[in-house]
């Protein structure tokens, strides 16, 4: 697509050119009210040449925005510590809250067409890497987003010129890199890079908009004319892809709930015995995780009181607090409910070596959220297709995803209800929520079955942790975290 611009006519610019530019202005700053009364995020990627003037276009752009409301990003190659998460978790990272601005200077593409130069993708990967993006974006603008996505394009010999200019100030040169140096000399292969992966990732829901930067007030009208109207019809239509086509991912059959035999148990010397040799074990399999840089992702969800905190408390007795994180995961804070709702859970995630494991989980979408109408009908159904894609990033990164469910029977959950109400030091674990939880015992189970249903893929199947004798249930946990590390580690 960017030669098919590059080889279309571009008139000058007309003598009304400046009061166009001026009524443009007067329009975008006339539009942030609006922005905050609809809580609308607008997340602005600006890409381009080496040299186009990103940094002054953006400059430009944020002019008529209150600065409370706006942030700016320079995304330059990703540093050591970055490379040791997630692609997509430095851009998860950023996004806007609603009613807010982010301006990225650079970002996924040019991370993407850069590491395919330097030789870090190819093949399959690089295709992979290529529907990471889309999904990420499609991800944003169902859930709400306005993504405006702007290629700033100049001519070889007009790159060429400002760089040399740059170059030439002694306080200038620090803004041309040995990349940009190598850019211009390598022009013509850049330009098919850049093609490819603009056509490659210009959809119906973020396509691309290439404006002509070789003049500077043209550009600027172009890019006022591209936000303010892309705002306008946002505004008019509200972003949001509704429900869309789902995603074939391969699943591993689940038993429903009230299949579950849960009358498995251990003595106290078969556990006792089992919960220390599982224990080494892990500890051991820690330590080759660090080395090897393999990560490692654990969910726990389950009933009220079926034991997920003392089931976390003997997998963590096993690590070295220096290499593991328990997220415990509550009602969102409002700057997380103002995010896409995985926001939260990808800030999260843990670097190469490392162990997260998340008491309770982003499948508060499809339970609780969809149970409370915290969310709606098309949002949580959409959600299960948006999770496996989310845990298959996460696998083919490299990290382990192990889900557990913590399965008691309702009798039990009454009982131990009633033991921490009756037991004062236990008192804080009761709620009335959880009272109140309870009478929707029913409805919640038919959510839990439909999300094991449309969720245990081959990348992150779920187990069914049977909980009525909790010292079975944690002996079952360590031995399925153990066997999945020590496959990992092969």
């Amino acid at each position: 697509m960017l030669q098919e611009f590059v080889s279309s006519p571009h008139p000058a610019p007309g003598p009304e050119a400046g009061s166009r530019l001026s009524r443009r202005k007067a329009q975008l700053a006339g539009q942030l009210q609006r922005i905050k009364a609809a809580r609308l995020p607008v997340l602005v990627l600006f890409e381009g040449w080496g040299g186009a003037g990103k940094g002054r276009l953006i400059g430009r752009a944020i002019q008529q925005i209150d600065p409370r409301f706006f942030k700016v990003y320079s995304m330059p190659a990703p540093t050591a510590e970055e490379r040791r998460k997630p692609f997509l978790w430095r851009y998860f990272n950023v996004i806007p809250e609603a009613d807010k601005f982010v301006f990225l200077d650079s970002g996924w593409l040019d991370e993407t067409v850069r590491a395919r130069q330097e030789g870090d993708l190819e093949g399959e990967e690089y295709a992979a890497r290529l529907e990471s993006i889309n999904t990420f974006e499609r991800q944003l603008t169902a859930g709400g987003y306005l993504l405006i996505k702007i290629f700033l394009q100049i001519s070889r010999k007009e790159q060429k010129r400002r760089l040399g200019k740059l170059a030439g100030g002694k306080d200038t040169a620090w803004r041309v890199d040995g990349y940009d140096a190598w850019q211009a000399k390598h022009y013509k292969t850049c330009f098919a890079a850049f093609d490819e992966a603009l056509e490659a990732t210009n959809t119906a829901y973020a396509p691309w908009h290439i404006v002509d930067a070789e003049q500077k007030k043209p550009a600027e009208l172009a890019v006022y004319t591209l936000l303010t109207d892309a705002i306008e019809t946002a505004l008019a239509t509200r972003p949001g892809l509704g429900l869309i086509a789902q995603r074939q991912f391969p699943l591993r059959p689940m038993p429903l709930l009230e299949d579950v035999a849960l009358d498995k148990t251990l003595t106290d010397k078969e556990y006792d015995a089992r919960l220390k040799e599982l224990q080494a074990q892990l500890g051991e399999l820690h330590n080759r995780l660090y080395r090897k840089k393999v990560p490692v992702v654990i969910g726990y969800e389950g009933w009220d009181a079926a034991g997920k905190g003392g089931n976390i408390k003997r997998l963590t007795a096993a690590l070295d607090p220096r290499g593991y994180e328990v997220i415990p995961i509550a009602s969102p804070e409002p700057h997380e409910l103002a995010r896409h709702y995985l926001w939260r859970f990808w800030r999260a995630l843990p670097k190469t070596g490392h162990i997260t494991i998340f008491d309770r989980t982003w499948y508060g979408r499809v339970m609780v959220e969809r149970l409370e109408g915290f969310c709606s009908e098309e949002d949580w159904k959409r959600a299960y297709n948006e999770i496996n894609e989310f845990e298959k990033e996460l696998a083919d990164w490299g990290a382990v995803v192990l889900k557990f469910w913590v399965q008691i029977d309702k009798d039990t959950q009454l009982a131990r209800f009633t033991e921490r109400q009756n037991t004062p030091e236990k008192r804080w674990k009761i709620t009335k929520e959880d009272w109140r939880n309870r009478e929707k015992w029913d409805a919640y189970e038919q959510a839990v079955n439909e999300m094991l249903q449309k969720t245990s893929t081959v990348n992150a199947p779920w187990h069914i942790i049977e909980s009525v004798d909790k010292k079975y249930a944690r002996v079952k946990a360590l031995g399925i975290v153990v066997e999945a590390l020590e496959r990992a580690l092969k």
